[in-house]
Order: structure tokens, then C-alpha cells, then sequence
């Protein structure tokens, strides 16, 4: 309980004494917004602790270390110190053991860095660690023993073994007590780097009969409050006279050993004389057991006394080592001398890469000079072989430059191309100056993120297809294609027809375009007649923030299908009026009676026309151009041609498959127009009995179709019933009699009618006349005959006529 009360007061002391010691300075450093801060705090504080407040000392609100997401970062593996951002104070997180920390080096302190990002800062913090006195003086050895011959001299001086003390400062090692002092006096001494040692001097001759051992007590102080001590006991034993102690030629001894020397490397040789003779003048040595700790790292023979390296020995651990060697004869007479042994550093750790802070993706519209990331860079070497240099492998856009200590800040060195490569492995090299020199490689994997800075392109400046006339609305006509070398969102490539006019039309009534896929559909059938090709815009737009596009012509060409007939100019055909060419009897071979002028609206080798005479009256008498439609006599005109000839002339294109047209030329072979004005006035009358004609034959094949049918049903009516009878007869076990009806007979098939009739009907009023007349015409001209006012003649000098466009499919022959 009394400790605790102790402990608690020291505490309460110590965090007054922090309060008394606390203070914070700014030192400004090569890196942007940086200051240094100090703390002085004492061991063994509880986690929680407060050390400081470091927005206040730094000027810095608690918004700026929240957003700047503020953060510690060090190269140790223990973080003894925590930093609360919402409050901007700096606490302990980790027990802190100064003499596990530092040892006895003085004043003890640790370093780490407060990082801050958007923008960076850097700002060093130190911690002094301050003593409290929680460790007593401790021995290696619970109990020593000497051997004493009783001769010794007055003034013998014994070393005694040195006790430690982990406490630094006034907690530290103070003086030592022995007790009791009858025959020895203690002396105290100080080595060159603060450590005591104790001597026992013979102040009193030793008397072995009288007292063969003495029993000593050596108690060892340091200055803390409380005080505390250890203690060691010592047990002389008093041997018979030696008068002569071993005496070293040197009283320091200086050598020099380079770490990591293999075990049994010779250091240095030390040598002692004793001029007695005898086993009183053989001499060994030892070592001193005032540094036992470090005199572990060597052996020496106890015989030569050659010491040796028994240990592997680190610079970085220890730069100078210090220690005494014993030298003693048989009789126990001692002597001591001091060796000092420099330690010599090789390059034998390469250099540390820790990363601070990293980050990646970066965008590829990053200006020179971007902060991609912070490495701190250490090695334990000392000298040429911890000068560290660090350099980027390869050709990148990266460079690295140096801004605190050993903190290296990796920035872009040109502008980042995403399209050009994406992604960058970086490696960074440290290495340090000695010889070989030693490096380390560390590979940073930074992507490049992408922004829109790349329209979609078109293949080609312009597209060209060609589709047939007539298509199927919604048909597939042509792909275009761009490409967007983004990425994402930024190469989602749409489609958008532009806006024109074709035609005095919209463009979206004649073609669409996929959005997604580009491909261009027709909306219409289109006809190559109306429209020969169709020319417009289609633009490609890009998915970024702010879209990019390009722009390509459509060209789409119509090809022609042979869908049009030709259609006849002239002759004009009619159904008021008759037209005839007049050619008269004296025509010679070759007369040109007419021509017949057609047109196909069709383009190419569907428009190339061909004539040929399908039917004439007389067709040894005419004859039609195979190419230009003309219609010419092949023989001389005679007087036994009929004066009424009729010419079928039929139209053809050169398409596939073809398509034609026929037209009907009235040629009247006559001198006169008398002549031909009677022909064709009793052609009219034939026309209107023609008329009347076809239509009774159309009335009388229906009601023949009636009777038909009619049978037809009465037949299959009598065939069931007849079924019917059977059937009932059959199950009734009667005698079966066929019945006929009356007059009934069956025609198997051929129907119900046993006879053909065929009728002809011929009427006349007169035998010496013809069903036609020609007149004889003097001139070649044209006859138009209206029959509403017979006798009516009209004389056109034209080669234009009207005519009936149809030619009746019936033949019926009429005598007048």
C-alpha cells in the first residue's frame, strides 16, 4: 500500500514537472505549410494521456485535420502516440519504457510526422521521453569472491563488479557503499562516458591467522526519490604471502574490429608481467567484471591473453565498446588495464523504403508536377554507406524529388495520356554511397483514369450504299461505326441523325438510325423514279459530362427496278373514238404509215424499248422497227387489200423480267375519205352490237352457273337419302330393291345437261357486204369517227389519235 501511495505521488509529481516543461517551437522546412513541434513528456504514462494539443501549437482547425483526413506516420512498428482529430489532441497509445527506448542514451526522444493532405503538409513532431525512477541499481552477481594473499600491500586496489542502473540522469547510478571498512576503503571512479566504477583499497595489512575470510557488503545508490539501491556480497579469502602483483605494460589498450567479423577474428593482445618466480609468477587473464554485459561480444586466453571476437558485433548497435581486463597471478595478486575497441562500419544494410502516402488512379489531365505519392527513405549505415540517393527505372513520366530529410515526393514529370497507356508500373531505386553500394527497389502500380478528352471518329469521311428501289420499310441499309478511344461512360458512343430536309421532306421520314448499333433503316419504300439518292448527316456523341462528337455524310443510291411499263404516247388510245392511219393504194415498199412513240420512266437497260407486231389484219402487208416503232408497207398496196386493217403492236423493255405494253393501230387502206367514212361508221354500229352482245353472254353464263349448282345439290340430295333407305333396309334383315327415279339416268359424272349445244349467231341485212368495209383513202391521214353524231367527220393532221387502250378479248363476227 505504501508503494502504491509512493508510485502515486511520483506521478502526480512528474505531470507537474510536465506541465512546467512543456514547450512547443516552429522551425519552417523545405516542404510547403511545415512546422516542428516538441513535447516533453515522462515514462510510464498511462494510455490516454494527453501530450498535447497540436491544432493549437500549429495553428491548424479541427475542419483542416478532418478534411486533410490528418494522420500519423512513422517507420516504427510501435506507435506510442495517437492523434484524435475531432478533438486536434495528441494522446499516448502505447506504454513508453524510455529505457527500452533509448537505453542509456540521453536525452532520449522519439520523431514522427503528422500528414495532412489537400493540400499536403508535412509537420514533424518530437517526443522527449523524461526519466522517472522506476529502475533500482542492479549487479550482475548476487556474490563475489577475491582471494587475498595477506602480504598484499597497503594501497592494493580490488575492482569490484559494476552495478547498472537503467535510469538516466539524477535516477541514475550515484555512489557506492561498503561496509563494513576495517580493512578496506572503497574508491569511486567515473569513466569518460559517465559510468561509475568502484575500487576496494587495502587500507589495513591482512592478517591470515588472525582472520582467514572477510565478509563484505557493497551497496550500490542512485538520486532518485525515493532512493534505491542494490546490493552485492563479497567474500574474501585471505591467502598465504605473494608480495608481488601482475603488472600490465599498458595501462589503455586501442584497437579497432569492423562489424560483422567472423567469430575468432583477432582484436588486440594484452600482456602483464609478475617478477615472482614460480606459480606465483604465472600470470592469467580475465575480464573485469565491471562490464561483464559487453565484454560477452569477445573471449580472451586466459593463457596469451589474445582476445578475440566470440560474437557478432553491430555498428548499429555498438559504435565504441569499452571494457577491462584482469591480470592475476596464482598467489591472487590482480592488476587491470583498459581496452578500448572501435567498431568499423561496412555497408552492410541497404536502404529502407517506408510509403507515406500513395495515390492512384490519377487523372490523366494532371498538370506537371502532380503529387502522385511520399516515401521516406532510410538507412542504418552511418558515413558514405547511409547517404542515400533515389532515382526512378526507366523512361517514365514520373520524376522524384527531395524535400525533408530523407522524405522523396514522386510528382508527374509530363502530361498522362490514358489512350497512350493506361497504367504505369513505377519503380523507385535507393541507393546509398558505399562501396559495393546497396539499394532497394520498390514498384509503384499507378492507373491513369480517364476523361473525356477524345471525340468518337468515323473510319471514313463519308459512307456510300446502295439499295434497290421498292424496299421493305424498316430495311437494314448500311452500318456506320465510330470509335472512342475513352473509356466508361466517355466511349459510350450514340448515334443521332441530323437534321435536314430532302425533298422539302424531313430526313426522319425517309431513313432512321439506331442510336446504339448506328444501323441506318429505311422508314419508306422508295420509288427511283421520284428520288435518286439521299445524302445526309449522322453524328456520333460520346457518353462524357460534357459530350464530344464528329459528323460523317451518308450517301445512299437507289438502283432502279424494272417496275414501270412503258407507256404509249402515241397512238392515243380511247374509248369515245376510233382512230385510223390512212395509207393509200399507190404506197410503194417502205411507206411510212405511222410511228408508235412510247416511254419507259424506268432508267438504264429497263428503259431500252423494243417493238414488235403481235397481230394485223394483213401481216404480209406491215411491218413494225424492231427499235424506233415504226410501221412501214413491205409490199406495194394492191386494190384487193381490205380497206380496214388491224395492227396489235406490243411494247417491250429490256428490264428482267420484262414488262410490256400493246397499243392497236386502225390503218384505213383508201384513196378517199368517202370510202373510209362509210367503213368506219358501220365499224361504230359494230362496236354498239358488240356491246350489247357481250352482255347477254355475261347474263347467260350466270344463269347457266345457277342451273349448275342447282342439280348439283338436287343430285348429292337424292344420293343421301338413297344411303339412308339402304341402311334402314339392311338392318331390317328385307330383300334389297334398287329404285330409280323416273326418267332418271345416270350421266357418271359428265353432268346434269346429255347434250353441247353450241349456238353461232349470225345476223345480216345484207350478203353482199362484209362485217367490214374499207373506203379508199387518197392521202395518208387520220379518221376519227364520233359515234353520238354519225356522218360527222373530223380531219386532224396529226399523228396523234385517240383509240381504245383495250383490245376486247372476244371475237364475234358481225354481218351487217
Amino acid at each position: 500500500m505504501a508503494f502504491g501511495v509512493e508510485h502515486r505521488d511520483r506521478v502526480v509529481r512528474w505531470r507537474m514537472r510536465l506541465t512546467a516543461s512543456l514547450f512547443v517551437f516552429h522551425v519552417l522546412f523545405l516542404y510547403r505549410a511545415e512546422a516542428q513541434i516538441r513535447y516533453s513528456i515522462p515514462e510510464e504514462l498511462k494510455t490516454g494521456s494527453l501530450v498535447g494539443n497540436v491544432a493549437q501549437d500549429l495553428g491548424l482547425d479541427l475542419k483542416r485535420l478532418r478534411s486533410g483526413r490528418a494522420r500519423i506516420v512513422t517507420g516504427e512498428s510501435i506507435q506510442y502516440t495517437e492523434l484524435e482529430t475531432d478533438k486536434g489532441t495528441l494522446v499516448v497509445n502505447e506504454r513508453i519504457d524510455r529505457e527500452q527506448l533509448c537505453g542509456d542514451l540521453t536525452p532520449c526522444s522519439f520523431t514522427f510526422e503528422i500528414l495532412l493532405e489537400k493540400p499536403m503538409e508535412l509537420h514533424p513532431v518530437t517526443i522527449e521521453v523524461l526519466d522517472v525512477n522506476d529502475n533500482a541499481p542492479t549487479f550482475q552477481n548476487s556474490h563475489l569472491e577475491f582471494e587475498i594473499s595477506e602480504s598484499a600491500a597497503l594501497g592494493s586496489r580490488f575492482v569490484l563488479e559494476s552495478a547498472e542502473d537503467a535510469d538516466v540522469g539524477q535516477n541514475s547510478l550515484q555512489n557506492y557503499i561498503l561496509t563494513p571498512t576495517d580493512n578496506f576503503v572503497l574508491k569511486e571512479y567515473v569513466n569518460p562516458d559517465g559510468s561509475k566504477y568502484a575500487e576496494m583499497v587495502l587500507q589495513k595489512p591482512l592478517d591470515r591467522e588472525a582472520q582467514s575470510r572477510l565478509s563484505l557488503k557493497l551497496l550500490a545508490v542512485d538520486g532518485g526519490n525515493p532512493q534505491k539501491s542494490g546490493t552485492v556480497n563479497i567474500e574474501i579469502n585471505v591467502l598465504d604471502a605473494n608480495d608481488n602483483a601482475p603488472v600490465f605494460n599498458q595501462s589503455l589498450y586501442k584497437a579497432a574490429v569492423i562489424e560483422n567479423a567472423p567469430k575468432g577474428t583477432h582484436v588486440v593482445t594484452v600482456n602483464a608481467s609478475d617478477i615472482d618466480t614460480g606459480s606465483n609468477g604465472k600470470v592469467s587473464y580475465y575480464f573485469s567484471k565491471s562490464k561483464a554485459g559487453i565484454a560477452d561480444l569477445f573471449d580472451i586466453d586466459e593463457a596469451t591473453g589474445r582476445i578475440y571476437v566470440a560474437k557478432e558485433i553491430d555498428f548499429e548497435k555498438d559504435k565504441k565498446i569499452e571494457f577491462r581486463v584482469e591480470a592475476k597471478d596464482q598467489g591472487g595478486l590482480i592488476d587491470s588495464s583498459k581496452v578500448e575497441i572501435e567498431v568499423l562500419d561496412i555497408n552492410d544494410n541497404a536502404p529502407i523504403i517506408n510509403v507515406m502516402s500513395f495515390t492512384s488512379p490519377v487523372s490523366e489531365d494532371s498538370a506537371p508536377g502532380t503529387t502522385v505519392g511520399i516515401i521516406n527513405v532510410k538507412d542504418l549505415d552511418s558515413g558514405e554507406n547511409g547517404q542515400v540517393r533515389c532515382t526512378i527505372e526507366g523512361s517514365v513520366p514520373f520524376k522524384i524529388k527531395s524535400n525533408v530529410r530523407n522524405y522523396y515526393t514522386l510528382i508527374t514529370d509530363a502530361a498522362l495520356d490514358r489512350e497512350s497507356l493506361s497504367e504505369f508500373n513505377i519503380t523507385v531505386i535507393a541507393s546509398d554511397a558505399g562501396s559495393p553500394p546497396l539499394s532497394t527497389r520498390k514498384t509503384f502500380n499507378l492507373k491513369v483514369s480517364d476523361v473525356n478528352d477524345n471525340s468518337p471518329k468515323f473510319p471514313r469521311n463519308f459512307y456510300t450504299a446502295w439499295i434497290e428501289e421498292n424496299n421493305s420499310p424498316g430495311l437494314s441499309v448500311m452500318t456506320v461505326n465510330a470509335k472512342d478511344p475513352d473509356e466508361n461512360q466517355n466511349a459510350c458512343v450514340s448515334y443521332i441523325l441530323e437534321e435536314c430536309e430532302i425533298n422539302g421532306s424531313p430526313v426522319s421520314e425517309y431513313v432512321s438510325v439506331n442510336a446504339e448499333s448506328g444501323v441506318v433503316h429505311a422508314v419508306r419504300s422508295f420509288d427511283y423514279e421520284q428520288i435518286k439518292q439521299l445524302s445526309f448527316t449522322v453524328k456520333a456523341q460520346d457518353g462524357g459530362s460534357l459530350p464530344l462528337s464528329s459528323n460523317v455524310t451518308v450517301k445512299i443510291m437507289i438502283q432502279d427496278q424494272n417496275d414501270n411499263p412503258p407507256q404509249v404516247l402515241y397512238p392515243v388510245q380511247t374509248g369515245g373514238s376510233l382512230v385510223a392511219e390512212m395509207v393509200p393504194r399507190s404506197a410503194d415498199v417502205g411507206y411510212l404509215v405511222t410511228k408508235v412513240v412510247a416511254v419507259d420512266v424506268d432508267s438504264g437497260q429497263n428503259a431500252w424499248l423494243s417493238y414488235k407486231l403481235q397481230k394485223a389484219t394483213d401481216r404480209a402487208l406491215f411491218e413494225v422497227g424492231l427499235q424506233n416503232g415504226e410501221i412501214r408497207t413491205i409490199r406495194q398496196v394492191t386494190d384487193k387489200d381490205a380497206v380496214k386493217q388491224r395492227l396489235t403492236v406490243i411494247v417491250e423493255d429490256n428490264g428482267q423480267p420484262s414488262r410490256s405494253a400493246t397499243v392497236i393501230v386502225n390503218v384505213a387502206v383508201a384513196d378517199s375519205f368517202p370510202e373510209v367514212l362509210s367503213e368506219f361508221t358501220e365499224l361504230t354500229h359494230d362496236k354498239e352490237y358488240n356491246d350489247n352482245l357481250t352482255f347477254y353472254l355475261v347474263l347467260a353464263l350466270a344463269v347457266v352457273s345457277f342451273l349448275f349448282i342447282t342439280c348439283l345439290v338436287v343430285i348429292i340430295s337424292v344420293k343421301i337419302y338413297r344411303w339412308r333407305q339402304s341402311r334402314i333396309l339392311y338392318h331390317s334383315n328385307l330383300p334389297v330393291i334398287p329404285y330409280y327415279p323416273p326418267r332418271y339416268s345416270d350421266t357418271l359424272g359428265t353432268g346434269t345437261l346429255p347434250h353441247v349445244y353450241n349456238y353461232e349467231v349470225c345476223r345480216t341485212t345484207d350478203s353482199r357486204k362484209s362485217d367490214c368495209k374499207f373506203g379508199r383513202a387518197g392521202s395518208q391521214n387520220v379518221l376519227i369517227m364520233d359515234p353520238n353524231s354519225t356522218g360527222t367527220m373530223q380531219r386532224i393532221q396529226s399523228e396523234k389519235s385517240i383509240l381504245d387502250e383495250r383490245e376486247s378479248p372476244l371475237e364475234v363476227c358481225h354481218f351487217l
